[in-house]
């Protein structure tokens, strides 16, 4: 198959240009100038923007098992309508939970023949499967994830700092990669209970201080391993500091956070709207700015959606009660326009969100074909136009509760390639595995 798609702005490594992108079969061969296309390229609109298709680190699918919550069909569906061309599926929320080879032999048999978009897993690091780390890179996961607290369901105990630094020391050896939701359990267990429609009450029950005690665990494990760490969905800007002076000291720690946290902020989450829930919480403005700024100052590396949908009950929309509602965010479809909106309210050019969600994820996984428009990469690629407005209503995921409903976004993806091929959602995605 060839493709060439040209325009008048395309979103190269190098910057924006002009420039025509020619591929064939799935692989970009030539980005040349704008006129040296054949008769039948693609051009673009005048007001669309040629992106490489982004990556999506942190996405929970959750099937088999909770494939009511969502599945790769929907997920991935979702996906390529938000200009995301690669998701990167979590261990958890799924049974079983990928905790062994033998897990993601079941996963992939799952996903295979469903997914519209190319996915990859991460491997789960739980108390008392040390032996299947190595086996599960050689199986081709990117990673492994682990909770410092309760992660919410059963089968994904988490790891205490001795199984912390078990796991590190065993990867450290293999130069493997390990992702970590870090909120410390005793800051959480000191903090008041939460219950009822409050917002500010289910705040205060998770602090800042919880986040920052578990990201000195970890910095603190790493810098005795060697081992390369990550800090998923980073909301509390106070940690920061801590991050800055870990990376000076050479601690190979990398860092995330997500469209909701630099969308929302706690002042204005109503009470009972049970679908701002996430853990850790969306916090004060302040925080909020300071993540932005941390980004533009690359002390946060990379934006990920880490969408976690569920069912309507399980949100608990009848009382709105924060304490026993499921944490999760549904944001797969929309992550895209999310920041780009709110970078453009502050001055900041579609190439930084660009990095943040495609390069910079890309690198985090390990998927070297992924991330950019460049020579020898996939020929994942998106047509958005960054002024057109709309209003979020109808969405691809199984289940589209969001906090996102009805609020008016900058920036629209009018049509995706993955591979070469139209992305409109037919299963035409590949599960890949670690370079």
């Amino acid at each position: 198959m060839i493709l060439v798609v040209r325009g008048r702005r395309v979103l190269l490594p190098g910057g924006e240009r002009a420039a025509a992108v020619h591929t064939e079969d799935g692989r970009i061969t030539a980005v040349t100038p704008f006129d040296e296309a054949p008769s039948g390229a693609v051009t673009l609109a005048h007001d669309e923007v040629l992106l490489p298709g982004l990556v999506d680190s942190h996405v929970h699918v959750n099937e088999p098992g909770r494939t009511h919550w969502e599945g790769f069909a929907s997920a991935t569906r979702a996906a390529v309508a938000g200009g995301i061309t690669t998701i990167v599926d979590m261990p958890l929320n799924s049974i079983p939970a990928t905790t062994t080879v033998e897990a993601l032999h079941v996963k992939r048999e799952t996903a295979k023949g469903q997914v519209a978009a190319d996915v990859a897993f991460w491997g789960g690091a739980v108390p008392g499967n040390l032996d299947q780390l190595r086996p599960m890179l050689d199986a081709g996961v990117v990673g492994f994830k682990c909770f410092l607290l309760d992660s919410g369901v059963p089968e994904f105990p988490p790891l205490d700092d001795r199984g912390l630094r078990e796991a590190l020391a065993e990867l450290a050896t293999v130069d493997g990669l390990l992702i970590a939701h870090a909120e410390d359990a005793d800051v959480i267990a000191a903090a008041p209970e939460p219950s009822g429609p409050s917002y500010a009450g289910f705040l205060a029950s998770r602090p800042g201080a919880a986040e920052e005690t578990a990201i000195g665990r970890l910095v603190a494990a790493a810098r005795d391993t060697g081992a390369r760490v990550h800090v998923v969905h980073l909301a509390d800007a106070d940690a920061l500091p801590l991050l800055r002076r870990a990376r000076a000291e050479g601690v190979r720690i990398t860092v995330e956070t997500c469209p909701h946290y630099l969308t929302f902020a706690a002042e204005e989450v109503p009470d009972g709207a049970t679908s701002f829930k996430c853990c850790p919480p969306i916090r004060e403005v302040r925080h909020r700015e300071a993540l932005w700024a941390a980004l533009t100052a690359a002390d946060v590396d990379l934006v990920v959606s880490d969408h976690s949908p569920c069912t309507p009950d399980l949100k608990r929309l009848g009382d709105g009660d924060f304490g026993a509602a499921w944490g999760g965010i549904a944001s797969l479809q929309v992550a895209l326009p999310a920041v780009w909106t709110g970078a453009r309210a502050r001055g900041i050019g579609l190439d930084r969100v660009v990095r943040w969600m495609a390069a910079a994820p890309a690198r985090l996984a390990g998927l070297s074909a992924k991330g950019a428009i460049a020579v020898g990469k996939d020929a994942d690629l998106v047509a958005f136009a960054p002024d057109e407005s709309w209003t979020v209503g109808d969405l691809e995921h199984r289940n589209p509760l969001t906090p996102y409903s009805g609020r008016s976004l900058l920036g629209a993806v009018r049509r995706t390639w993955l591979r070469g091929e139209v992305a409109d959602g037919a299963p035409i995605g590949r599960l890949l595995s670690r370079n």
